[in-house]
């Protein structure tokens, strides 16, 4: 593995200046992705239908492409196109042949996962992209001897489920069973513990296997990442993970905001470690962090072609719900600062898909980008337009000011005394904190995050109530709906979950009490 880690090396360094220097960031790039996309699937069923090769031999194919394809979103793709992949055996639906494997969406949302087609060009695009972050860290300067060391993935099972057609399971969970060959000697946790589906007993088989490994780089969503590394350091009584592991310097992690977790995160550390972001979703590998203290840049050039939604009133009502025709911009015409939901057209045959997220573009020359949330994890009740990015932020706020640890929380809007207010579920471990001195600085640091939910706190947003919960419960909850581990987190909003999630946190409360 010397002699692979000493070339991986020279790779890196050689291969990161010849790719900065021939990217290109633009409008351009995009129109050609998305010329290669519809050439591709121009003989498929969704492109006969909607004249795939006449939108081709038009003079602006973007504008004839947003004319003749309707916006989709999951539960029309599935009826009108996705089903009969599911259903029958039948081949160049909406990507030119057969699908194989269909992952698994984390589910937040609601109880039901969604099954995506990933097609073996999306495979290869999520590799490339994958390949072009490993490049990135050329500009960290690690030792040579880093890319010697093993990367733990920490993700869903690979023992995929055999359905009449197709496999499915974890979008991380397909990857790891598809690695390239000359990676097959770097990953962790090996073949065996990679294929078992009890999450608990996963996590005990890595803690088992810790002290044999040599961990220079971690991937996963940052709860269980940490929840592996506490184990760990329990288990073999250690000061941090580094005691272990001392060659950890790489950590990759996405699916959430990481702030809420960097602290407590930092306290398992014997030194610091890199922090690359990805977004990195079940219909394909949208963005990355390819530069060092930057925000993640969207993939162009990469089989994705994306379009933007304005993020407002207009275009969107209070419950997440996309208008009827809503407004649609190219990257040509988004502008800094601005909230737009994406739509995104793939090499894995997903059109005009509303992907269920939003970003902000802070840097577009770059084509850098945040994740804000979600369009149906927002609170809107009565117009406070309170984004997960503001969530996020006011949370990280609480924690500073107070000197405490909030890795995980989720928030509801109530009726209340005929008007409206706002529950919130933090989860903290520490004693003594008081909940109506944590409810005052939250309710304060949303005031100056965001200028509607002021004023509506001062007309229909009549109160705020604050519940303190353990961490723990969130993660208990999550495997009392079947999703522990893997690419599964905690909804920031909790919409058709509160119900279940009232009623777990009641039962909780009794056992507790006993």
């Amino acid at each position: 593995m010397a002699v692979v880690g000493a070339l991986l090396n020279n790779v890196v360094r050689k291969r990161s200046a010849n790719f900065k220097r021939k990217q290109t960031i633009g409008q351009d790039v995009q129109v050609k992705t998305l010329k290669k996309l519809v050439f591709r699937a121009r003989n498929t069923q969704i492109g006969r239908t909607y004249g795939f090769n006449e939108i081709l031999s038009a003079t602006d194919v973007v504008k004839e492409f947003q004319k003749k394809v309707p916006i989709y979103y999951y539960e029309k793709i599935y009826k009108e196109w996705w089903h009969k992949l599911l259903t029958s055996d039948q081949k160049n639906v909406c990507w030119p042949g057969k699908v194989k494997y269909f992952g698994l969406t984390s589910g937040t949302s609601n109880d039901s996962s969604k099954r995506v087609p990933l097609t073996n060009d999306m495979i290869r695009a999520i590799r490339k992209i994958g390949i072009r972050q490993l490049l990135a860290l050329s500009d960290y300067h690690l030792p040579p001897g880093f890319y010697e060391k093993s990367a733990l993935m920490l993700g869903g099972s690979t023992s995929l489920t055999k359905m009449q057609t197709y496999f499915e399971g974890d979008l991380s969970g397909i990857l790891a069973t598809r690695l390239p060959f000359w990676f097959i000697s770097f990953y962790k946790p090996g073949k065996p513990i990679a294929k078992e589906k009890d999450w608990a007993t996963k996590i005990e088989k890595m803690v088992a296997r810790a002290p044999n490994w040599d961990i220079g780089g971690i991937s996963g969503v940052p709860a269980w990442v940490q929840i592996l590394i506490e184990k760990i350091i329990a288990r073999y009584n250690l000061n941090n993970i580094h005691e272990i592991w001392p060659n950890f310097k790489v950590f990759a992690h996405g699916g959430v905001s990481f702030e809420p977790y960097k602290k407590s995160f930092s306290k398992l550390l014997g030194e610091e470690v890199i922090y690359l972001e990805t977004y990195l979703a079940s219909e394909g590998f949208l963005a990355f962090q390819n530069e060092k203290d930057s925000d993640m840049q969207l993939v162009l050039d990469n089989g994705i072609f994306f379009e933007f939604i304005p993020f407002d009133n207009l275009n969107f009502n209070s419950d997440g719900m996309m208008a009827e025709n809503p407004e649609v911009l190219t990257f040509k015409e988004v502008e800094e600062g601005c909230e737009y939901a994406l739509l995104i057209s793939t090499c894995a045959g997903a059109w005009r898909y509303l992907i269920g997220d939003t970003v902000r573009f802070t840097d577009k020359s770059k084509a850098k980008i945040v994740i804000t949330g979600r369009t149906n994890h927002f609170l809107s009740l009565c117009g406070e337009h309170l984004s997960v990015d503001n969530m996020n932020r006011a949370v990280q706020m609480v924690s500073e000011e107070m000197g405490i640890d909030i890795k995980e929380f989720t928030v509801q809007g109530i009726s209340y005394q005929g008007l409206f207010a706002h529950k919130w579920y933090l989860g903290i471990d520490s004693e003594g904190v008081r909940s109506e001195e944590v409810k005052d600085r939250l309710d304060k640091a949303l005031k100056l995050l965001n200028d509607d939910y002021g004023v509506e706190r001062q007309a229909a947003l009549k109160e705020v109530f604050v519940e303190l919960v353990p961490n723990q419960v969130f993660y208990d909850f999550l495997k009392f709906k079947g999703k522990e581990g893997g690419q599964h987190k905690f909804p920031r909003v909790l919409n058709g979950l509160s119900k279940d999630w009232e009623c777990f946190l009641g039962t909780w409360k009794k056992e507790t009490i006993k």
